[in-house]
């Protein structure tokens, strides 16, 4: 019995100090690196009908310049968030109970994708920098519909982008961005789900509990500073080499644009690749389009690309090449170019 007495406090106080700790890390860091500078920016979209200059919007012509200056400025941009990622990633795993994700998220189905989708909208993170706590996720056991889920709606359903596609494109764009975002999100969820061929959840979640003793026998610190390791080192060095890559592609990638391209849906094909694979920080699309649409692109190849860019990009796809299968990646990328040549589609339609 009183075995039972002196171990029932220990078991209590471990049990709510992580996850109390983990929010109160991800509360902060998302107001220091999220919130706090997209409130302050809503307001400059309202009254001046921009967020800022084109990522793209430089004059270099040779592939080691325009990656040396991509990178720089791009990095600049989103390393605080990166950092942030990386740490709730790995806190995931050793502050958040198993049993409690795999409850939230274990079940492949649509309750778990839609709950993946609502657990993403307060982080508001790019792809690249959502990948490493869909990465935590995974290596929890959490099915692959809910973490690819919260994957892409970090940047799809990104409430505050959506907010600056209002103001400064009209919030006829920001609409479409956010019905064409919830299949996007939710439909290639549920299809890659299905092509995962999920493992029964109620027998991982009973092993799970049944692990807890075991797993938690290492001190906390050196279990978290070598999850945290482990999660860094598979995702941060491919994501650098990558970005500098496409850095250094995007002096091909991106053509002149000029008043043919204004309703020419040829072009529709290339640039929803291109979207696709391409790396932006978050939001980023909206300025890229304004400026490309001032230039002579046409509607429907604007929404292709303010379809595909933020969803996903190579750096993120490759980021999380350990933790799904490759087919449920290329069915992602492949179901991703597919959404932005039907929005363009559409867009040219009722837009």
């Amino acid at each position: 019995m009183s075995n039972l007495t002196s171990a029932s406090p220990a078991r209590g106080w471990s049990f709510w100090w992580k996850p109390a700790l983990f929010l109160l890390v991800a509360c902060i860091g998302l107001y220091y690196v999220k919130w706090s500078p997209y409130y302050l920016k809503s307001f400059v979209a309202a009254d001046s009908h921009s967020i800022g200059a084109s990522i793209l919007d430089d004059q270099h012509t040779t592939p080691l310049a325009a990656a040396l200056a991509y990178s720089k400025v791009y990095f600049l941009a989103i390393w605080k968030a990166a950092v942030l990622a990386v740490l709730l990633g790995s806190l995931l795993q050793v502050l958040i109970p198993r049993d409690w994700l795999l409850r939230l998220f274990g079940r492949a189905g649509l309750g778990s994708t839609l709950r993946g989708s609502l657990f993403a909208l307060p982080g508001m993170m790019c792809s690249c920098c959502a990948a490493p706590v869909a990465a935590g996720m995974r290596r929890q056991q959490v099915s692959v519909g809910a973490a690819l889920a919260f994957w892409m709606a970090n940047p799809v359903l990104n409430p505050a982008t959506l907010v600056f596609m209002g103001f400064v494109l009209g919030w006829d764009f920001a609409a479409l961005r956010l019905v064409a975002g919830l299949v996007l999100v939710v439909g290639v969820a549920l299809i890659a789900q299905r092509i995962a061929r999920p493992e029964q959840v109620p027998q991982v979640a009973l092993e799970a509990v049944a692990d807890v003793s075991t797993t938690e026998t290492q001190p906390f610190l050196s279990r978290w500073l070598h999850t945290l390791w482990q999660l860094f080192w598979s995702t941060i060095p491919v994501y650098i080499l990558a970005v500098l890559l496409l850095g250094a592609a995007r002096v091909w990638l991106f053509p002149h644009v000029d008043g043919a391209m204004a309703d020419s849906l040829v072009w529709l094909v290339p640039l929803a690749v291109v979207g696709t694979l391409f790396v932006i920080p978050t939001a980023a699309e909206i300025p890229i389009v304004q400026t490309m649409m001032t230039l002579g692109l046409g509607t429907g190849p604007a929404v292709a690309l303010l379809m595909t860019l933020p969803s996903v990009s190579l750096p993120s796809l490759l980021m999380l090449r350990r933790d799904f299968d490759a087919r449920v990646l290329v069915t992602v990328a492949g179901l991703t170019m597919l959404m932005g040549v039907v929005c363009g589609l559409v867009a040219v339609v009722i837009l």
